[in-house]
């Protein structure tokens, strides 16, 4: 018979926190009255979280260990875990204990009560470094919004509720995970906002940080030709930076002629400044046609591979 709720985790060096990551769990999800299963996916993890899922699985009958072959990054995590979940709804959250598995029940509840097809947490009061992680998130997801249309305070918050289909039906590639409800809205969806408790990193280290900026903005760019199906947001951006970049140029050709005076300190620097910034564009639109069209090359196929799945407990 399978469960009413499936929770997807992807695990890449998390060894420290599984034990009081399945134990929270338990407790949350043993106070709803739901059948349940919790899926643990681990992305190439080299410590011993491998090992402590299978330990942990041993005194759990409600968990699945699905092993990649190597790395493969958050978002095959969550499609091999929406491809493999057997719940009715399917929820996601991360390994590292920063999200409160506590707040699940509540956010079933919206989701069913509401009649909407997706909940997402918001982190209203984040625990995390302010100048690394929240300015930087905060920047994305205002761009995401804007460039998306839909409208959320917090789109990259792992924890989320999805009706089964919905998850199901999303085809992801490269880093889409962070845009899970845009990819989401193009089925028409109803998608709600729910505050969750967000903590502080006790154990391991963040694997995401102010130097991931570019490949953000890549992807922004990138998820815009998905969801208008065209290459022409990347096309634009291209030739956008052309043209800054030949009117830097040309506005240096033309400060610099002999029927000129001399131009002052200012003029190199305001000159560079469009030229760096139309080559910035350029490269970032290149970028984004690459992955479009690999993404679209990609078709229905898995990007992931997967050694093995732990069905039961190890004897």
């Amino acid at each position: 018979m399978s469960p009413d709720l499936s929770v997807v985790i992807p695990i890449k060096n998390e060894a420290a926190n599984l034990e009081p990551l399945c134990v929270e769990l338990r407790e949350a999800l043993g106070s709803c009255g739901r059948s349940y299963e919790i899926l643990l996916v681990d992305d190439g993890s080299t410590d011993e979280s491998l090992a402590t899922m299978r330990r942990l699985q041993a005194g759990d009958s409600h968990l699945r260990v699905i092993q990649f072959e190597r790395n493969f990054g958050q978002t095959a995590a969550f499609a091999a875990g929406f491809a493999y979940a057997r719940g009715r709804l399917i929820a996601t959250a991360d390994g590292d204990l920063q999200n409160d598995p506590r707040d699940l029940p509540a956010m079933i509840d919206r989701l069913e009560t509401g009649g909407f097809d997706l909940v997402c947490g918001w982190r209203r009061e984040r625990k995390d470094a302010r100048l690394s992680r929240e300015l930087p998130s905060r920047i994305a997801n205002g761009l995401i919004s804007w460039a998306t249309g839909v409208h959320l305070h917090d789109g990259g918050c792992s924890l989320k509720v999805f009706r089964g289909e919905v998850a199901r039906r999303l085809k992801l590639y490269g880093q889409l995970h962070r845009f899970l409800p845009a990819l989401a809205s193009q089925q028409g969806i109803q998608i709600a906002e729910f505050v969750v408790h967000h903590r502080p990193r006790i154990h391991g280290e963040s694997k995401y940080g102010i130097g991931r900026t570019p490949r953000v903005l890549v992807d922004i760019l990138m998820l815009r030709c998905v969801l208008s199906g065209s290459l022409w947001p990347a096309a634009t951006a291209c030739l956008a930076g052309c043209a800054v970049a030949i009117g830097g140029c040309g506005a240096w050709v033309w400060l610099t002629q002999p029927a000129h005076v001399s131009p002052g300190w200012w003029s190199a620097p305001a000159c560079l400044v469009p030229v760096l910034v139309g080559v910035g564009l350029g490269l970032l639109g290149n970028a984004a046609i690459r992955e479009f069209s690999a993404y679209r090359s990609a078709g229905d196929h898995p990007v992931y591979a997967v050694r093995q799945i732990f069905e039961t407990s190890p004897d």
